[in-house]
């Protein structure tokens, strides 16, 4: 370790690996720290993610896919089910990831671009001088250090600290945080080719149950629930109520519980020689709390800013806007509109969400597009979708991008 960097990324997470390859690639000398001794480990992800947008930073590795998905079932309260293709279902449907050999790979890909790697190395602090950021305070095997640099990206994900040293507000309402536990089980004794949703506010209040095959008969079950909603239920004795009564011959041999933000973006996520990515920046959807591809899609931006402010000589918040303004404009974006359908859909009944489900138990999906899903069931429910009419427009656009792309 060298006493002074281009770049140090704090969290060797999806998003923290990509932009320090991304920054390595073009020269630029970079640290990437993690806490942990070991990348990957332990999961906090249900390992979900689209196809397309996947194969923009990696081509996909047997070792690291579990699951190839056509789709997904969601079921609601009443057990109807509606059946999607991969190409409607959502960001998280697509491959299953074995995030344990998927994270590495992507540290990997930074190493191989030049990054040096450092796990069991904690931050502790921030460098400030003139109100700008400098470097960190890190700690490696019990000895402490002071590592400067022009630029600090912070990956560090939900518990992120780097912000909150830095002045920018992360904090969280519980209203704003899903509280999550999954297991891993075998015996789960479903298609492998599809990941499954239970929606119902007696299962999981203001959130979801998922099951996400792992290959070989091996899943991941978890529980998300908003902890404003929960009345006191704990998420997982509600996770454990279902496997009882839905998957009695399931084996758990692995658990992981713990928190994601649904909060939307928060108001800031630069400072003078900073940038925040992923789960510490946010960025995780408000629906589904998947947060792998825009944390890349956000480190591979942080990273290509980093480059430019570099080579200019000004890692002020004025060069680094661009960060801020690229991110909003795209998984912003995304993520705004996602906060007002989770507004929306949080104050469902169970009623509401079977009247839903019933509107759409005789269309075609496999015909579908996302436009005419979504078309349909405002169709079908003006009165209890008449709070997301503004998004059409934007969804029309985004609709024809996809078709473009694909």
């Amino acid at each position: 370790m060298k006493n002074e960097y281009d770049v140090i990324v704090v969290g060797a997470g999806p998003g923290g690996s990509i932009a320090a390859k991304t920054a390595a690639k073009e020269g630029l000398s970079v640290l990437l720290i993690e806490k942990r001794q070991e990348i990957g480990d332990p999961i906090r992800c249900a390992e979900g993610v689209g196809k397309y947008n996947l194969k923009q930073h990696i081509e996909p590795d047997p070792r690291w896919v579990c699951a190839d998905l056509k789709g997904s079932r969601i079921f609601s309260p009443d057990g109807t089910m509606i059946e999607m293709a991969e190409e409607i279902a959502g960001g998280e449907v697509g491959y299953v990831l074995e995030r344990k050999i998927f994270d590495r790979a992507l540290a990997n890909e930074s190493a191989i671009a030049g990054a040096e790697v450092m796990v069991k190395t904690r931050a502790t602090d921030l460098i400030i001088e003139n109100d700008t950021v400098c470097g960190i305070k890190l700690m490696h095997m019990g000895e402490e250090y002071e590592v400067r640099s022009k630029i600090v990206i912070g990956a560090d994900g939900m518990e992120s600290k780097v912000g909150r040293w830095a002045g920018i507000n992360t904090a969280v309402k519980p209203a704003d945080m899903e509280t999550c536990a999954q297991y891993l089980v075998s015996n789960a004794n479903i298609d492998q080719e599809f990941c499954y949703f239970y929606l119902g506010n007696e299962i999981a209040p203001a959130g979801y149950i998922w099951l996400f095959p792992k290959g070989g008969n091996k899943a991941n079950v978890g529980i998300g629930i908003l902890g404003s909603e929960s009345g006191g239920r704990r998420a997982i004795d509600l996770l454990n109520d279902f496997i009882e009564k839905n998957m009695p011959e399931a084996k758990i041999i692995e658990m992981v519980v713990g928190g994601v933000p649904v909060s939307g973006s928060i108001d800031r996520t630069i400072a003078n020689g900073l940038m925040l990515v992923g789960d510490a920046a946010r960025q995780s959807d408000p629906i589904t709390g998947g947060g792998i591809i825009n944390a890349m899609d956000a480190g591979k931006i942080a990273g290509e800013v980093a480059i430019k402010a570099i080579k200019k000589g000004d890692c002020s918040t004025r060069t680094l806007q661009e960060y801020e303004d690229l991110w909003r404009k795209t998984i912003g974006k995304e993520i705004d509109n996602s906060l007002i359908v989770k507004e929306t859909f949080v104050n469902f009944t169970d009623d509401d969400l079977n009247s839903l489900a019933s509107s759409l138990k005789n269309v075609n999906f496999t015909s579908m597009s996302l436009l005419d899903l979504l078309l349909a069931l405002f169709k079908a429910n003006k009165k209890l979708l008449w709070n997301l009419r503004g998004l059409f427009k934007d969804i029309v656009k985004n609709d024809i991008d996809f078709k473009y792309r694909s």
